[in-house]
């Protein structure tokens, strides 16, 4: 029983060679956010709502190309398990492709409908504050965030395919330029130090843009100028080729887990755009919850690509009751890693509002809700890791169904409800919107232990 859950120190070394730069990268990255946060909330909390409002929106986007990109990335993990780097190459070429078009899309759709987007987080009570102030710099944020979606997107497909390979550090390198960049601007442009203008929130949005090209340079130098350590990179501009079979394939793979990031971030925007009736004390409150929540969570997110890497990896080698024992392990050490950050995170629940430019209100509420937070994160970070396990295995009509279409029916539906029918305050509905995920913590329970979802998919690719 004990080695079937816990694994021998070879194992952990291997888990955490891998992992360690990934959270070394997310946890920066939250981190340097935290503070980006912070800063923009000197400003008030009006700004601080406006950027709130304007990343969620964003976050569609955001989700659309990990989605996509995590498609075909199922294929480019079990290409390098196989030792087929053509595969890995046409994996890559299809990633910038999609990554192309989908920018382009959500660029226009922005820049036309982005206001409306604003707007409709904006309709409860004021609280005192301005809200057509929030819609200004909410509305001048997401403009010029518009810039940083073409990089972002290319970065996501350089980074994937190196981590497909077993390399995290390259793009952590990238990751922490590009947040060193961010946080030095942010401090320059929103307050105006070095003889720069007071931009405030624009100026927090010229800096992530400007980081984000940052991060693209230094990926792509690096990608390129070690052709004989990634050979799946020469030649991957030579064309745009990508065998029409592989095509059908990967894209019978991908267009659940793309439709299924799409729904779920609007589900996640929808779920927001409720809270925001209980008014603009409470979209401040969790927008600082969802920041600290972010950064309490990098060794969750950093588990489910250990998952996807290492469980996919085995999958394409044919190894496929390897892959089911490193994934159960991994499962079991993200629970008990997140009963302990849990724990940590309530602890810390007092101090984090305190660092914010707001009222005594919505530190109080900031609080009570990073409460709730942490006793629900070892059920999330369960559901995040099952996601992963049934994903690696090409999976994805049933990853749609237990991500996305749960959401819809079960999340969306609930905080609906209790929105628009109940006079509960926003920590309750919030409580209930959290815990409601204990159904999808049984249903995952249940596909894992059946394992299904071990299968190669790359076999007769």
């Amino acid at each position: 029983m004990f080695r079937r859950w816990i694994g021998d120190r070879a194992f952990y070394r291997s888990v955490f060679r891998l992992l360690i730069p990934i959270m070394i990268q997310q946890f920066i990255t939250n981190f340097v956010s935290l503070l980006d946060n912070v800063m923009v909330g000197q400003l008030g909390t009006e700004a601080i709502t406006a950027t709130s409002i304007a990343n969620q929106v964003l976050m569609v986007f955001n989700l659309a190309i990990f989605g996509g990109m995590s498609g075909i990335s199922i294929f480019g993990a079990q290409f390098y398990g196989k030792g087929d780097m053509e595969g890995m190459r046409y994996s890559f070429r299809s990633k910038m492709i999609f990554g192309a078009a989908a920018s382009l899309l959500a660029i226009l759709v922005y820049f036309f409908l982005g206001t409306e987007f604003v707007q409709s987080f904006l309709r409860g009570e004021s609280n005192g504050g301005d809200l057509a102030l929030a819609l200004r710099e909410g509305s001048g944020y997401l403009s010029v965030m518009l810039w940083g979606l073409l990089p972002f997107a290319v970065v996501q497909a350089y980074a994937s395919t190196l981590r497909e390979s077993g390399e995290t550090v390259a793009p952590m390198v990238a990751g922490i330029c590009a947040i060193v960049t961010n946080l030095f601007l942010n401090w320059v442009l929103i307050f105006g130090k070095l003889g720069a203008p007071v931009l405030g929130v624009q100026g927090a949005a010229i800096a992530t843009v400007i980081s984000r090209w940052v991060e693209l340079a230094i990926v792509t130098v690096h990608a390129h100028r070690r052709a004989d350590r990634y050979p799946f990179f020469r030649g991957a501009y030579a064309s745009l080729h990508v065998p029409g079979k592989l095509v059908s394939r990967m894209s019978r793979t991908a267009a659940p887990l793309l439709v299924n990031e799409i729904l779920w971030s609007l589900g996640m925007t929808l779920i927001n755009q409720f809270y925001s009736s209980r008014g603009l004390n409470a979209m401040a409150a969790l927008n600082i919850t969802g920041t600290a929540w972010n950064l309490f969570c990098v060794i969750m997110f950093a588990m489910g690509s250990a998952v996807s890497i290492m469980v996919g990896q085995r999958l394409g080698a044919n190894q496929l009751e390897e892959a089911r024992d490193v994934d159960r392990k991994l499962i079991f050490l993200t629970e008990v890693i997140h009963v302990l950050i849990g724990i940590a995170m309530i602890l810390a629940a007092p101090y984090v509002p305190r660092l914010y430019n707001v009222g005594a209100d919505v530190q109080d509420l900031t609080r009570r809700l990073l409460i709730v937070a942490g006793l629900a994160l070892p059920i999330h970070s369960f559901a995040h890791v099952t996601y992963f396990t049934i994903r690696s295995g090409g999976r994805t009509l049933i990853t749609f169904l237990f991500d996305a279409v749960y959401t819809w029916a079960v999340t969306v539906l609930l905080a609906f409800l209790l929105t628009r029918f109940t006079d509960l305050d926003i920590v309750r509905i919030y409580i209930c919107v959290q815990f409601i995920d204990i159904l999808k913590l049984v249903i995952g329970l249940i596909m894992l232990r059946s394992d299904f979802w071990a299968r190669n998919v790359v076999r007769d690719i």
